[in-house]
């Protein structure tokens, strides 16, 4: 892997590859010979030479102006956090040696709400590994444990996936929001691990990688088939944890008031709450 061998004309074509001549006002013709918008075309829209946007995209030129970038951004309809993440691209420090980035740590405070939140709860850190989490949280899922990976547990693990009945939604926005995470900086031991382990067992992963979709860790409603308590909708919010070296994120999981599925998170609440609840109820036993 190389992952910094040309990160800016990486993400340049897989965005041109995602735009439909008809999206930007141009005939879709019928003897084009790529997915999306010609060179050609993409420089006319950017009001640049097809010679330079050629240059970019085979990193032949690594420093174009932040206009430029602007302008392609506008040509690709990417949005704030898509734009800001293509500017990114044109402050690659110098290649470094491989390293294996410091430990994460999460803060005394956080640990502490973590223990008396009655919401499911846990601590995410920038490669979406498991730093912390309640036990509402491992209720949902008993892979949501410290020393866990995200991204690992729901591409390869078969429990995990069956968790999701929207499965190809959820890993989109997993990987989106990897890449945000990551950023340009990937040229650490533990990224470049993580990403060759999934790209080798799971051809979904590598289609979702190629795509370079950029997403923040944002919150959004997520159902799950859980073994227990049945079909359940959650909102699941993700907040930065603050004064930390990467920033961290607290992932929180609450349904909305009155709902079925507030009583069936309430109703695992208490089989978590009381143990002889779940020896007591067949349908906990797994």
């Amino acid at each position: 892997m190389a992952p910094k061998e040309n990160l800016l004309g990486d993400y340049l074509r897989a965005q041109r590859a995602r735009v439909r001549p008809e999206q930007v006002g141009l005939a879709p013709g019928n003897n084009r010979r790529v997915p999306g918008l010609r060179r050609s075309e993409v420089s006319l829209l950017a009001g640049i030479s097809s010679d330079y946007y050629l240059r970019l995209e085979q990193g032949r030129d690594r420093r174009p102006s932040a206009q430029i970038l602007e302008a392609l951004a506008r040509v690709f309809g990417l949005d704030a956090t898509g734009t800001a993440y293509l500017l990114s691209l044109n402050e690659q420090p110098p290649p470094r040696s491989r390293r294996r980035p410091p430990p994460e740590k999460v803060p005394e405070g956080i640990s502490k709400m973590l223990a008396i939140l009655h919401l499911p709860a846990f601590v995410e850190g920038r490669y979406l590994d498991v730093l912390a989490a309640n036990p509402l949280a491992t209720a949902l899922s008993p892979r949501i444990v410290a020393g866990q990976n995200r991204l690992r547990d729901v591409f390869l693990d078969p429990d995990e996936q069956a968790l999701y009945p929207d499965w190809d939604d959820t890993t989109a926005r997993l990987v989106a929001g990897f890449r945000r995470s990551v950023g340009t900086d990937t040229n650490d031991i533990r990224f470049i691990d993580l990403v060759g382990e999934l790209s080798l067992a799971s051809d979904h992963f590598r289609t979702l990688w190629a795509q370079h979709d950029v997403q923040a860790r944002q919150s959004w409603p997520i159902t799950m088939n859980h073994p227990t308590v049945g079909t359940l909708t959650l909102n699941r919010e993700k907040l930065i944890i603050s004064d930390t070296a990467h920033a961290l994120v607290l992932a929180i999981y609450h349904p909305d008031v009155g709902t079925d599925s507030a009583d069936k998170l309430a109703l695992l609440a208490s089989y978590t709450a009381d143990p002889a609840l779940r020896t007591a109820d067949g349908r906990h036993g797994r």
